[in-house]
């Protein structure tokens, strides 16, 4: 019988998908129970069938006011460790240095805790490990896990997915955190540079995003609020344009290269993990990385960023994976 394992990892959509790997390789080892947002409902059929899911939104991740104690849902903590330590695990573990983590793993139950201490959580976890050297992936960090769990994971450039044959580029200029999101004026003028070449394009966004786009004549604009309805436009793409948002790592993880307009997070932390994945990183700036807010009126890390630097990646990385060989049409100069 295989040992029961929990997995804690409480964030995005693209955290998640950066979990995958593990997921799928921990499952062949262990019975796995993974303790996320509600999301990962809907994508544990498609990518870690085998995963059991406990659905829990932690108030620490909200937005705002995450720390106003009175105002957290208490009750429903005290439930979900009466849940967690009626399922008896084995091992838990969590690739984030977070003592948040680590304080759950303690209260679950799990009898080895194996986690990446930080300000004095050592005290809640088993199997303390030791952080790859920085800067280092995201993914690296599951790669030391599953290591002291017996489980094998290759190094990132190594990682394959299953290639999708899809028929258009996919631009998706949404993102969870506004600062995150490259101008969308930017994005229409990418979006038509790419049609006078002939290829096609399905321009996706985030819903309050979707009226400008159909203001700037964007009609046919997709804009899926549900994780169904984001993979059903994933699965038509032969590549992913956008910014740093979980749009772009599920497609990468669903077998689309991807490029992604970094702003404020660092790619060599978090960049998509399809191996023809490419980016562009953000300007300099002194307060990087962030990843909720911005110290100035507006970040200038991503509007920084020009529309010639973007095409010029966008059209190398085209050549990379020869998009039905119509790379030959694509217009040259600033257009």
């Amino acid at each position: 019988m295989k040992s029961k394992l929990l997995v804690i990892d409480l964030w995005g959509l693209g955290d998640l998908a950066i979990d995958t790997p593990f997921l799928q390789a921990a499952g062949e080892k262990y019975s796995v129970t993974l303790l996320a947002k509600p999301h990962a409902l809907e994508l544990q059929p498609r990518f870690w069938p085998g995963v059991k899911v406990i659905p829990f939104v932690a108030p620490w991740t909200a937005f705002h006011g995450k720390y106003r104690l009175h105002r957290w849902p208490w009750g429903e903590i005290f439930r979900l460790r009466r849940a967690l330590r009626a399922e008896r695990f084995e091992i838990g573990v969590s690739a984030r240095h977070d003592p948040r983590d680590h304080f759950l793993l303690w209260l679950g139950g799990a009898g080895r805790r194996l986690g990446f201490p930080r300000t004095g959580s050592r005290m809640f976890l088993t199997d303390p490990l030791v952080l790859p050297a920085r800067p280092a992936h995201r993914y690296d960090n599951w790669r030391v896990a599953g290591q002291a769990l017996g489980v094998n994971l290759p190094p990132r450039e190594s990682l394959s997915f299953p290639r999708r044959e899809g028929s258009a580029i996919v631009v998706h200029s949404g993102a969870g955190r506004e600062i995150r999101v490259w101008p969308l004026d930017r994005y229409l003028k990418l979006v038509q540079r790419l049609r006078q070449g002939s290829l096609q394009v399905r321009v996706a966004c985030d819903p309050d995003q979707r009226d400008w786009w159909r203001a700037a004549g964007e009609t046919d604009v997709a804009a899926p609020q549900t994780v169904p309805g984001l993979m059903a436009l994933l699965d038509d793409a032969a590549l992913f344009i956008g910014n740093d948002s979980g749009a772009g790592h599920l497609a990468a993880i669903n077998g689309t290269p991807t490029f992604t307009i970094f702003g404020p997070q660092l790619p060599e932390w978090f960049a998509p993990l399809h191996p023809q994945s490419a980016w562009l990183e953000g300007k300099p700036c002194p307060y990087k990385p962030c990843s909720d807010y911005c110290r100035f009126p507006s970040p200038h890390c991503l509007e920084g960023v020009t529309e010639a630097e973007v095409w010029a990646g966008v059209t190398h990385l085209l050549e990379d994976i020869s998009l039905a060989g119509r790379k030959k049409t694509l217009p040259t100069g600033e257009g």
